[in-house]
């Protein structure tokens, strides 16, 4: 593992979430690098990527979105080459595969024995009528790779999801696979995402619908009917964009879990989002996130600034210490709490 002193990197593709990181890397003075994923390039044959002490994963599977999808399977080659060379990274390749396959976080999530939405895995648009067979309507059509809401469709009968299909209207994504998965109608009308940092509860917030149903993601408002696309918000922005936002304290097992699940996953730092059923109360956990670019105004929300204690980390690791801390468990999560 590399503990030189060399620069930080940071692999990232938007061009704004970053803004606060880089700031507080430059309040610090320390020396980082920001790498374009965007537009890239690697000699695989060198050892001049060596020259970083630590490099962070901020990719996020919504590129597409933005015109990038060339970079997200490519995200997947330049973390395995790091990794060869010994270099350190935060949230690396095994990480981000989660991050990239919702198919794989269902699996995960039964291996560890926990509660998800019923769903099934398709690799053809023509499987969604009989994969839906016995699930609960309404039902989305989710893509494998996604991200921000990106590539979600509900259909409220079985009849609109074959028509979908007889018209060649489903879209699997980027990787051709997708889960037809249930629609769970959200107690209280919010979504809860739980953040955590080096194996701890750094903070969790509440996102709320405006007024119409969630869909499966944070911040998508759903229009029912005949196969519509939801109108993507990441749930860090939905400040910005007038959904309400609002810091909790989750249950104490709802924690655990999160902190099992980003563990399980190799995450260092990341969200998992789950919601109660408004129908029996039960909690379904749904989306593992390892981009944690945090919510919008994240003082007034939680009470702090979390990349405080996310480049806390990032400073420890890349010097190589052995002390590196995780945050506590409350609103003041930016103290530290307990030693490794």
């Amino acid at each position: 593992m590399s503990t030189h002193a060399g620069p930080i990197g940071v692999f990232y593709e938007h061009p704004e979430w970053f803004r606060p990181l880089f700031a507080e890397f430059d309040r610090r003075g320390m020396a980082y690098e920001r790498i374009d994923a965007g537009r890239h390039r690697y000699d695989a044959g060198s050892d001049d990527e060596r020259r970083f002490a630590l490099v962070v994963n901020r990719m996020s599977p919504s590129a597409y979105l933005r015109g990038r999808a060339h970079s997200i399977l490519y995200t997947t080659n330049y973390l395995a080459h790091l990794e060869r060379l010994g270099v350190r990274v935060v949230n690396g390749v095994d990480a981000f595969r989660i991050e990239t396959s919702k198919a794989q976080q269902l699996s995960l999530l039964k291996s560890l024995g926990l509660a998800f939405p019923a769903a099934r895995v398709i690799n053809h648009a023509s499987e969604a009528p009989a994969a839906a067979g016995g699930l609960r309507f309404p039902v989305v059509v989710k893509a494998n790779i996604g991200g921000s809401g990106a590539g979600i469709v509900r259909f409220d009968r079985p009849e609109d999801l074959q028509r979908a299909v007889d018209e060649g209207r489903i879209d699997l994504g980027l990787d051709q696979t997708a889960l037809v998965q249930e629609f769970i109608p959200a107690r209280g009308g919010h979504i809860t995402r739980v953040e955590v940092l080096n194996g701890a509860y750094l903070y969790a917030i509440n996102v709320f619908s405006t007024g119409e149903s969630f869909n499966l993601c944070p911040a998508d408002i759903c229009q029912p009917g005949d196969g519509v696309a939801v109108d993507g918000a990441c749930a860090v922005e939905a400040p910005k964009k007038g959904i309400r936002v609002e810091g909790t304290t989750p249950p104490q097992q709802a924690i655990d879990d999160v902190v099992r699940i980003i563990g399980a996953a190799g995450i260092e730092v990341g969200g998992v989002e789950y919601l109660v059923d408004d129908r029996d109360g039960r909690r379904y956990y749904y989306d593992i996130n390892a981009l944690s670019n945090f919510v919008a105004d994240a003082p007034r929300v939680v009470g702090f600034d979390p990349f405080v204690p996310f480049v806390d980390y990032l400073e420890a690791v890349a010097a190589g210490r052995t002390d590196v801390t995780r945050p506590g468990t409350t609103s003041a999560a930016h103290a530290v709490a307990a030693a490794v």
